[in-house]
This record gives C-alpha cells, structure tokens and sequence, in this order.
C-alpha cells in the first residue's frame, strides 16, 4: 500500500507526525507529548509557504532575412494563470486561475487554534503532507468526550482539516468522534446539521476560514445530540436476523439490490454484496469491540458495525482511498449516515417499517 507521504529533501525527513501513535508506514516522526501549533507545523515538515508565480510557455516563430531564415524562441506569458511554487524548493505543486487565494499552512492551524481560543485545549495529533507537499492533513483532538453507558465506552472528539496547494478541490474540515475502544471513525451527523465545512479557494477564503470556528460550534451541539442517542441505541436490544437485514440496508449499493432484498430474493444478489454484508455481520458478532454492553446485541452495536466495517475490515487500494472513503464524503461516509438514519427509524419505528418498505 503506497504511503504517498512527501519526504523533505531540506531536512532529511517523511512530512508527517504522530503522537506516541507508530507513524504512518512507520515514517514520519514519533513525538511523546502534543505539541502546540508552532511545534506541529515543524514536526510535520509544513514549514513551508507557497507563492502564486507568473506562468509562460514557449512560442516560435520565423524571421526572414535578405538571404537566410532564421527560427526564434519566444517566452509568452499565460494570462489568467499562475504556478503554485513551494518557495523553499521551487517545486512547483500546480496550475491555479487568478482568483485562487492560497491558504497557507500556518493559516490551517491557526483554523484549530482559534475553534477553542488560542489552542487552549486543543491536542494536535497527526499532521503532515503528501505527493510534493500539494496537500495537506491535520488532525486534532477536541476537549471533552461522547460517553457513551456507564462510561466506559468512549468516544473522543476530532476535527480533521485537509487542504491542497494545487488548484483542485476546497478546503475541507470536518468533525470526526472516534470511538477510542476501536478506533472507529463514526462520521455521524444529524437531519439538520453537517459535520462537515467545505471552502473554497477563491478570494476571502482566508476570512472564511477564519470564521469557520463559528460554524464548527457545530461541532458541541453535534456530540450532545449524538450522546443522547448513541445512549438511547445502547439500550435497544435487536436480534441477530435484525441486525443482518440493517447491515444488508445499510450497505445496499442501489435500487435494484434494495427491491431484492425486500422481496426476499437472496440468490439474485451479487456476491461482492453478499460478501461484505458477511463480513460486516462477523465484524458485529464476534469483534472483540462488539462484545461490551453497549454493542452486543444492541442497536448501537449495529451502526457500530457498520463503521467498524469500513475502517478495521474493508480492503482499500491504498490509504488516500481509505481517507476519501471515510472522512472526504467517499462511500463509507455515505454509507455511515445510511446506517445512523436507519438506527434512527429503528429506534423510533421498529422494525417491520423498515424491513417491509
């Protein structure tokens, strides 16, 4: 699986960190404590800024004189483009239009300082940069925890920030709780609100991203919300055939394999599907995560499932497949609110009018 991670050239070392956590493909650097956003950017390799430079071609053309012709090389400048250059290797990371606005790394982690004041509180845990440095990640751990039974079963709190210098995609930020006795990320979000915040790379969008705390106050109103339900879920027992048909719902790919399973016609499914719903379902039965008292045999337990699925059990081609999957609005995430909205009918309309329509 290729790590893709960029390696520093200037310093010898992988731009990535990890606290206490074995780094990424075992590259990367190991640190003890979490670090402030200063220490981060430099653990990370992220030190660098990026510019916006003139962009030209080469024209040719042919000037003829009394008794020769001679060919000549021009340089033309491209209007309305610019090169993204990483200043402190003249790599270049990308074509941009006029209206790009670069976001420069430090201005990401100011994004995590300001969502609780001058980084009090926050706990910066992995950050680093890929390809050449085009994109980057940050990772960081919120104050505060979803409890989820007698409290034992955890989960904590992160807000996850990916960026590219390239010219492609937006800024995106998103809350992630992850569910600390398996590592879950449980990318759940509500009817009426996102856990994610997506801004563009235009002009202002270093003033949006200055402001985006303010939406990701979200973020508190979020995992109250999720508290009270994930609890509520706890507490619902569902039998085994139940929580097998939730996953099949969950993980149904499209009209046709939905209208099959609602007839009951088992041997028109695809094995790929079938395949998956197994392994989902032995993930939920038998995964060491699923034997506490607020998953086994619980509704809580099923959505868990479904998670559990995507990220300790589904193979990726590589990890920027898995990233996209899970956290960047891929199919796990999709299929992660397909579970939470089933949970969610289960839990206030029972079975039958889930499985019958």
């Amino acid at each position: 699986m290729a790590h893709q991670l960029n390696f520093n050239s200037r310093t010898g070392k992988y731009s990535f960190f990890s606290v206490k956590e074995k780094a990424w493909h075992n590259l990367g650097q190991i640190v003890e404590d979490y670090p402030k956003s200063e220490e981060a950017i430099q653990f990370a390799g992220l030190d660098y800024e990026v510019a916006k430079s003139p962009l030209f071609t080469k024209g040719s053309g042919i000037i003829e004189n009394d008794d020769s012709i001679e060919m000549m090389n021009s340089e033309l400048e491209v209007p309305n483009y610019f090169a993204n250059i990483r200043t402190d290797n003249n790599t270049v990371l990308g074509v941009v239009g006029r209206d790009y606005q670069i976001v420069q790394n430090r201005e990401a982690f100011s994004f995590f300082d300001s969502i609780v004041g001058g980084g009090n509180g926050i706990l910066y845990e992995t950050a680093g940069a890929l390809g050449n440095g085009e994109r980057i990640f940050i990772t960081a751990k919120l104050p505060d925890y979803i409890r989820v039974g007698n409290g034992d079963d955890i989960t904590e709190k992160y807000i996850f920030l990916t960026t590219s210098h390239e010219g492609s995609g937006s800024i995106t930020a998103a809350f992630t709780p992850i569910r600390i006795v398996c590592q879950n990320t449980l990318n759940a979000s509500l009817r009426n609100m996102s856990n994610v915040i997506r801004i563009r790379h235009t002009a202002g969008a270093k003033q949006r991203l200055d402001d985006a705390h303010k939406i990701m106050g979200l973020a508190n109103n979020l995992s109250k919300e999720l508290e009270t339900i994930f609890n509520h879920w706890a507490k619902i027992k569902v039998k085994d055939d139940q929580i097998k048909k939730l996953i099949q719902l969950a993980l149904c790919p499209n009209k046709e394999t939905l209208d099959h399973l609602l007839k009951g016609n088992s041997d028109e499914l695809s094995t790929m599907f079938k395949n998956s719903v197994n392994d989902a379902f032995m993930y939920a039965m038998i995964s060491d995560t699923q034997q506490m008292e607020t998953t086994k045999g619980t509704l809580f337990g099923v959505y868990n499932a479904v998670i559990g699925y995507y990220q300790n059990v589904k193979n990726y081609k590589n990890d920027e497949a898995k990233l996209q999957s899970i956290v960047l609005g891929g199919t796990a995430q999709l299929k992660s609110q397909k579970a939470f909205d089933l949970c969610e009918r289960f839990a206030h309309q029972g079975a039958e009018p889930i499985f019958m329509n």
